[in-house]
């Protein structure tokens, strides 16, 4: 299912590639994050299909508001994750959980769940990257975000925070 729903994904981009490219990274360490904290299988499924779908809102954003700004992505991304959900056969729990992730991914203090973290921190990972987030930031980020042991493992074997 979570190969079908990165094609969905990709055809929904339409040779975004920069997008593309950013939802596999933070899917791909999500992934990781989720087996190596030994989350139960339909909690990786929430975390795989979360972080998979987790910007989709960005074009809808950019074309109603000319922003991808992270509040505009949170109203429109949870409508269409469960328009591209709504061929599968998941429970309304699953799909209103991916949902709600989708649509708070920016609103951090909303964070309720491990799995909700483990998309967070993984979506972080790849920014601190992508935006090229200074080290004193990227510790702030540290300390206020990452609870997971396997997502401060990686945080911290990839930046330097000294």
């Amino acid at each position: 299912m979570t190969e079908r729903i990165i094609e969905k994904m990709i055809h929904y981009y339409r040779k975004d590639v920069r997008r593309i490219n950013h939802a596999l990274k933070v899917y791909g360490f999500a992934n990781c994050i989720a087996r190596r904290e030994k989350l139960p299988d339909n909690e990786t499924r929430i975390v795989d299909m979360a972080s998979i779908l987790h910007d989709i809102g960005i074009p809808e954003a950019e074309k109603k508001y000319n922003s991808s700004a992270g509040h505009y992505q949170e109203m429109e991304g949870p409508v269409i994750a469960s328009d591209l959900l709504s061929e599968f056969s998941l429970d309304s729990e699953t799909v209103d959980r991916i949902c709600f992730i989708v649509g708070n991914h920016h609103s951090y203090q909303k964070i309720d769940g491990v799995d909700f973290r483990i998309v967070v921190e993984a979506d972080f990972l790849v920014n601190i990257y992508e935006d090229e987030i200074p080290a004193g930031m990227v510790t702030s980020i540290r300390e206020k975000y990452f609870q997971t042991q396997t997502g401060l493992l990686f945080l911290e074997s990839m930046y330097s925070l000294r």
